[in-house]
């Protein structure tokens, strides 16, 4: 792991690529993904110190305490962009700072256990509202100012299945580097 590029330890499962296409499976796989990651996510982190939780997961990188406060950040965000794709039409999304957020003090010094019983809950309403998604839902979609594009939510699904298990890689290749 000591070998690694940056670019390896900023994406340790890769970047994310959509499939061609989103198949009833794989769309459940990925709910599922989506589903079981507070579970996921709490099993690596609850017995880790202040000390450890205060570690970046690489250099420059982030901490595992603001790691798993910007999941909960990131993951609300996409619960309410759900809800302005099924309630508007190709809605303009609101666009967050996602670096300054994880500088404030909530992100920073903040105990986890509240933001993991944040993500139970969270992640709960994701699922259940994934997972009652028609097929003309699934197609709706939200323009996001930063990329100038637009989003559909079966891609949605697809890409916050993705980032879960893309920050879980984080925390868990920092344990395994460091024999925690």
């Amino acid at each position: 792991m000591e070998n690694l590029t940056l670019e390896q330890l900023q994406y340790p499962i890769g970047k994310f690529s959509a499939p061609d296409s989103y198949s009833k499976a794989y769309l459940h796989a990925n709910i599922e993904q989506i589903e079981t990651f507070p579970e996921r996510l709490k099993k690596e982190v609850q017995n880790l110190t202040d000390e450890q939780l205060d570690s970046p997961y690489r250099q420059d990188g982030w901490t595992i305490r603001q790691v798993v406060h910007h999941c909960a950040e990131s993951h609300m965000n996409c619960y309410i962009r759900i809800k302005w794709a099924l309630t508007e039409d190709n809605p303009v999304i609101k666009y967050y700072h996602e670096d300054r957020w994880s500088a404030l003090e909530d992100s920073t010094t903040m105990p986890i256990a509240p933001t993991l019983s944040l993500l139970e809950g969270l992640h709960y309403r994701l699922a259940y509202i994934m997972k009652s998604l028609s097929p003309t839902d699934l197609e709706k979609s939200f323009i996001h100012p930063e990329h100038g594009a637009s989003f559909k939510l079966k891609e949605i699904i697809a890409t916050y299945a993705w980032h879960g298990n893309h920050h879980l890689a984080h925390i868990t290749n920092l344990k395994k580097k460091k024999n925690w």
